[in-house]
């Protein structure tokens, strides 16, 4: 039995601030290279509770360790997420917490989604079989089962991002695993990923325009002006990473600016 809850804010474009994990410990990487790495905090719950009270209603939590390693790590760390996440659920202040990194099995994906998850983002996996996806729709719901696009050079990368990890064009992943049931893609443009420099707004584009499911946009993402374009080119969701940790964008601010907007 899956208990985790159902998504439960799904009209209108939502903010996804990111916790990212590795050893424990709360992170980013430039760039998705694991040798440049930047600690943010010890405390990955302390992080989530204080998206929460800015008014996040989506937490995105990566398992990093479990990207690279293709096994979940990270469990107590994204288990103690979830918890704060939803701690407030009795004064309205909660937030739903999707879970990527390391998913690369129906009992693995069942573990996090009871673990409380909302959703699971899959990534390796569906690029290498896309019936997996169909699979995990079938037993799961539509609802609960994100596909993650992470994108170089035109391709779709898997494995963590790794150095000479194979890549499927993407345009061609996006079709193939839409035909397959999936309606939520979160992409990711590795070479804007942890570096303040604005999304990828040429990709972007280009996936909506396809109209083949709902593109959360991710990478780049640092200022009210970029969560307004992606906004306003028919993204539905921009992932917030190092720019809420280094104070270059306020998350209150934010989904204030999202909100008056609906």
């Amino acid at each position: 039995m899956i208990r985790g809850p159902q998504p439960t804010v799904t009209g209108g474009f939502q903010l996804l601030p990111a916790i990212d994990l590795r050893g424990g410990r709360v992170v980013r990487l430039a760039q998705g290279d694991y040798a440049r790495e930047t600690v943010y905090g010890s405390d990955p719950a302390e992080v989530a509770r204080r998206f929460v009270a800015a008014g996040a209603r989506w937490i995105h939590v990566v398992d990093l360790d479990g990207a690279r390693d293709g096994a979940r790590r990270q469990t107590e760390a994204v288990a103690q997420i979830v918890a704060a996440a939803g701690e407030r659920a009795a004064a309205g202040e909660r937030a739903a917490c999707e879970v990527a990194g390391g998913l690369r099995d129906e009992e693995a994906v069942a573990a996090v989604l009871d673990a409380g998850a909302a959703r699971a983002v899959v990534g390796t996996a569906a690029l290498r079989d896309p019936s997996f996806v169909e699979k995990l729709i079938s037993r799961f719901g539509v609802d609960r089962i994100a596909v993650a696009l992470d994108v170089r050079d035109g391709l779709a990368l898997g494995h963590g991002w790794v150095a000479g990890a194979a890549g499927v064009p993407v345009e061609r992943a996006l079709a193939e695993l839409s035909d397959r049931g999936a309606r939520t893609f979160i992409v990711t443009a590795i070479e804007r990923d942890g570096l303040l420099t604005g999304p990828n707004l040429a990709l972007l584009a280009r996936m909506v325009d396809l109209n083949r499911g709902t593109i959360v946009a991710s990478a780049g993402v640092s200022s009210l002006s970029d969560i307004a374009m992606v906004r306003s080119m028919g993204c539905v969701g921009a992932v917030i990473g190092r720019a809420l940790y280094e104070g270059r964008l306020d998350l209150a601010e934010a989904v204030r600016l999202v909100d008056t907007e609906r």
